[in-house]
C-alpha cells in the first residue's frame, strides 16, 4: 500500500492527484504543521528536512515531488502519463518538469516563505515584488510553449500537466496574474475528476484528524 504524507493543498496535492489519475490504492497521513508533526522523530526519519510530500511504498521511502511522480508513472503507469524514453516528446517533458520546478514554482515558494514559512525575523517584505517579477517572467516563457488547447504535449496528459496544474492553482491562490493560454490550461486541468477525488479524500482525512485533536 502506498502511503502519502502531507497536507491536502500543498505540493502533496500533485501526488494525491496523480495517484487518483492512476487509479491506485493509497492512504493519506495528514501532517498537522501547527502541532509540529513534520518535526516529529517519526517523520524526520522519513525526510530529515521535515518537508512534504513523502511517500512510502513497501520498503521504498521517497521525497521530492517530481521524483515521486516519475517513480509512480514508471512503476504503475503502464506507459501512461509519461512519453516513451528517448523521444522528442520525452525531451520536451523533461524540459517542462525542470522549468516548472526551477523557474515557475520557485517565485511562488519565495512568496510563501516570506509570508508565512520562514521565521518572522527572516522574512523580507521586499521579496514579494522580486518574486512577482520572477514569476511573471517565467509565466511569459511558459505561455510561449503552451498550446492553445489540449495538454502540454498535445492530446495526451502527462504528469507534467499535473505538475503545472497544481502550480498554477497555487499561483491563483497567491493572486498572481496568468496569461491567457496558461489560464485556459489551468481551467481545463482543474476540472479533472481525479483532482476533485484527491481533494475530497485528503481534506476529509485532515478534517477528521483535526476534529480529534
Amino acid at each position: 500500500m502506498i502511503t502519502l504524507y502531507g497536507t491536502p493543498r500543498s505540493r502533496a496535492l500533485r501526488i494525491s492527484w496523480l495517484l487518483e489519475e492512476l487509479n491506485l490504492e493509497w492512504e493519506f497521513k495528514f501532517l498537522n504543521f501547527a502541532k509540529g508533526d513534520n518535526r516529529s522523530v517519526e517523520f524526520l526519519a522519513l525526510n530529515p528536512s521535515g518537508k512534504m510530500p513523502v511517500i512510502t511504498d513497501g520498503d521504498i521511502v521517497l521525497t521530492e515531488s517530481a521524483a515521486i511522480m516519475q517513480y509512480l508513472v514508471e512503476r504503475y503507469g503502464g506507459g501512461a502519463f509519461v512519453p516513451a524514453a528517448g523521444t522528442a516528446d520525452a525531451a520536451k517533458h523533461h524540459r517542462w518538469v525542470s522549468f516548472i520546478m526551477t523557474e515557475l514554482e520557485q517565485p511562488l515558494w519565495s512568496m510563501g516563505k516570506h509570508k508565512f514559512a520562514l521565521p518572522e525575523e527572516q522574512r523580507l517584505p521586499e521579496m514579494q515584488k522580486v518574486a512577482k517579477f520572477e514569476f511573471d517572467r517565467a509565466a511569459a516563457i511558459a505561455e510561449q510553449w503552451t498550446p492553445e488547447d489540449g495538454f502540454l504535449l498535445g492530446e495526451t496528459i502527462t504528469y507534467s500537466d499535473i505538475l503545472i496544474g497544481q502550480t498554477l492553482l497555487w499561483a491563483t491562490v497567491f493572486e498572481q496574474d496568468l496569461p491567457p493560454k496558461l489560464t485556459a490550461l489551468r481551467d481545463r486541468l482543474q476540472h479533472r475528476p481525479a483532482l476533485a477525488s484527491a481533494l475530497q479524500k485528503t481534506e476529509a482525512i485532515a478534517k477528521a484528524v483535526l476534529a480529534q485533536e
